[in-house]
């Protein structure tokens, strides 16, 4: 049997949300009704009692196979405002290490009567795998996956981008660094190209920037000066420290001499481009602490910000799998 398509096994019948694993291949429509959705929750952070009853009685399982206590702090936060229960399975202390297999650990779950499975994984495609062999009223949110995707905090970028510039057909966006491991980078380039960005550009070594990229749909370009002339938003992402330690870069000196984004670099942006950045920061290696703490930085409002945009795919996400159990319901 042929794999299911990441993009294809998303949607329910009806065209809504039921998993969400990459932003590639889903629509412009279906993008801005997550960021419609997001608006209405940014405010639930602001409330007294910081909760809605949509995800009330519904179990949600955190399966974080790589740390990320950011990640996986403002899913739970997410959950957690929509009513939802929450589970963290700390995967390095489950029966996973002790020798049982990955899908007898999801049986198990599926069989508490999980909703839905938050998965966080080193290996590209596991949220997909796991979202093929699920029973078919749980939900799988892919939190990010090797070298692929990482659609949660791609369409909070999308989000902090609409909110502080408006609409993406007049903007000119430039991501810096490791585009070549970067899954926040791709799920990025999918999203904008799905709502209209004017021009995408990537800025980076040649040994960090992958053969094919431009086949995305993306400008490259291997100059700061250039890359960064007249750009209305800035997303600079992380290095990781084995990266740089590798031949594919000199050192984290020369990294941040030609490509971490210091004030004088910023200055060939145009004058009220924004700043982002994934987190967390390397100071002094993608980016200056001047730049990082300016005004023109939009960083931790994205903190913010991926809490409203959690909280809207997993609102959505349990919607589409509610309507197919519904019309398999009516079916029988």
């Amino acid at each position: 049997m042929t794999p299911t398509k990441p993009h294809q096994l998303q949607l329910n019948e009806q065209g809504q949300l039921r998993h969400f694993l990459t932003t590639e291949g889903l629509s412009r429509e279906l993008l801005t009704e997550i960021l419609d959705t997001a608006d209405s929750f940014v405010s639930v952070g602001r409330q007294a009692v910081k909760k809605v009853p949509l995800l009330r009685g519904k179990t949600v399982v955190n399966l974080f196979f790589e740390n990320s206590t950011r990640t996986r702090t403002t899913f739970e936060l997410a959950a957690k405002r929509l009513s939802a229960d929450v589970l963290n399975i700390n995967i390095s202390a489950s029966s996973t290490s002790k020798g049982e297999s990955l899908r007898d650990m999801l049986w198990n779950l599926e069989y508490m009567d999980s909703d839905m499975f938050i998965v966080r994984h080193g290996d590209s495609g596991a949220p997909h795998f796991i979202a093929e062999f699920v029973c078919p009223h749980v939900a799988v949110i892919n939190a990010g996956d090797g070298r692929h995707a990482h659609p949660t905090q791609a369409m909070l970028d999308m989000y902090t981008i609409r909110r502080h510039k408006g609409a993406f057909e007049h903007l000119t966006v430039a991501i810096i660094g490791d585009i070549l491991h970067s899954r926040v980078a791709r799920s990025q380039i999918h999203a904008l190209n799905a709502l209209g960005a004017r021009e995408i550009r990537v800025i980076g070594p040649k040994t960090l920037i992958p053969k094919d990229i431009e086949a995305l749909g993306v400008k490259v370009f291997y100059n700061m000066a250039h890359g960064l002339h007249d750009v209305d938003v800035i997303s600079t992402l992380r290095l990781q420290k084995e990266r740089m330690e590798s031949a594919l870069l000199p050192s984290e000196s020369e990294f941040y001499r030609l490509y971490g984004l210091s004030t004088e670099k910023l200055a060939f942006a145009k004058p009220d481009a924004i700043i982002m950045h994934p987190g967390p920061i390397n100071r002094g290696v993608e980016i200056e602490s001047a730049v990082a703490d300016s005004e023109r930085s939009v960083i931790l409002n994205q903190v913010n910000y991926g809490i409203a945009v959690r909280m809207a795919v997993l609102s959505m996400a349990m919607s589409g799998q509610n309507a197919d159990a519904s019309n398999q319901r009516e079916d029988a």
